[in-house]
């Protein structure tokens, strides 16, 4: 009666909170995810959930199911992991570099994770180097990158991870504070506070900033994402981050924060591998991990196309 995708649909559901998230992170369209769901309630004789509750509130069955997804899905993805290893080619090397200042908050979880499962791959973030991640991932000095600004190099693939949103962390007394969204124009009399990181490396600059041909009166650097807040919530300037790095300042009504454009601007974060790794079995279930995650402990992410 149940299917292993009955499962994964129900703890996607938990996880989002919404047909339309839960479809997009199981990679179906939102009417196939609700046929689905109809169909299982049909099979079971009940609703899973109560209708039209954001999140999802379970039924006594759906939490009956959902329990049941919670402990066989752990188990199956760690009988994966076993079987991959006794297959052989579980020793390796995962020497990374990060160009993301803020990606540690998921990045370090997920590496406690892969190393409890993967003890023989030696997991490493060398620090100090002094050449471009990317060229050195494709040189063998590194085995895997996270970027957001995916270069053609030969012998390279990016998988994605998770799709976020750039938004504008401003004082909450600032000018623009009533504003829906902040255009490039609204930039040009204020301070801009960013990682010490070069422009073309900085969605702000751009996919925002360039495009328009508008500078911002100042730029100032802070290195720690907090010490940025603490400027912005001084009204000493202004800071685009992702999404996901202002939850919980956002929470704490420490700052506000505006969509970049009327649209929003979205970019994707990948992990780039080498074409010769990505297929090994523990690669591959470190860019799982990853991904799971990535949406088990930040707000506000969307799955990859």
């Amino acid at each position: 009666m149940l299917e292993f995708r009955h499962l994964r649909t129900i703890v996607a559901l938990r996880d989002t909170g919404s047909l339309v998230e839960a479809a997009e992170r199981v990679h179906l369209t939102q009417s196939a995810l609700s046929h689905q769901v109809k169909d299982l309630e049909d099979r079971i004789g009940c609703p899973l959930f109560y209708r039209k509750t954001r999140p999802v509130q379970f039924t006594r069955a759906g939490q009956r199911i959902l329990a049941l997804a919670e402990q066989i899905l752990p188990q199956m993805r760690l009988a994966e992991r076993d079987i991959a290893r006794l297959a052989g080619g579980e020793h390796g090397r995962l020497h990374m570099a990060i160009e993301c200042h803020n990606c540690f908050q998921w990045l370090m979880p997920t590496i406690d994770r892969f190393r409890d499962h993967w003890p023989e791959v030696e997991v490493d973030i060398p620090s100090g180097h002094s050449f471009d991640p990317l060229p050195a991932l494709a040189r063998e000095q590194l085995d895997l990158v996270i970027t957001a600004d995916p270069q053609p190099l030969p012998n390279l693939h990016y998988a994605p991870l998770f799709r976020y949103e750039g938004l504008l962390a401003i004082a909450k007394q600032h000018r623009l504070a009533k504003h829906a969204w902040v255009t490039p124009q609204d930039l040009q009399e204020e301070t801009l506070i960013t990682y010490p990181v070069e422009h073309a490396r900085l969605d702000v600059f751009t996919r925002f900033l360039n495009p328009a041909g508008i500078h911002p009166q100042e730029v100032r650097t802070a290195e720690l994402t907090i010490m940025m807040m603490q400027l912005v919530a001084s009204e000493r300037g202004v800071c685009a981050l992702p999404n996901w790095a202002l939850t919980e300042y956002l929470e704490r009504d420490y700052v506000k924060a505006l969509p970049l454009g009327e649209g929003g601007l979205w970019n994707t974060l990948y992990a780039a591998v080498r074409d010769d790794q990505r297929h090994l079995a523990w690669m591959e279930d470190f860019l799982r991990t990853a991904r799971e995650t990535s949406f088990a402990v930040l707000s506000g992410i969307k799955p990859a196309d």
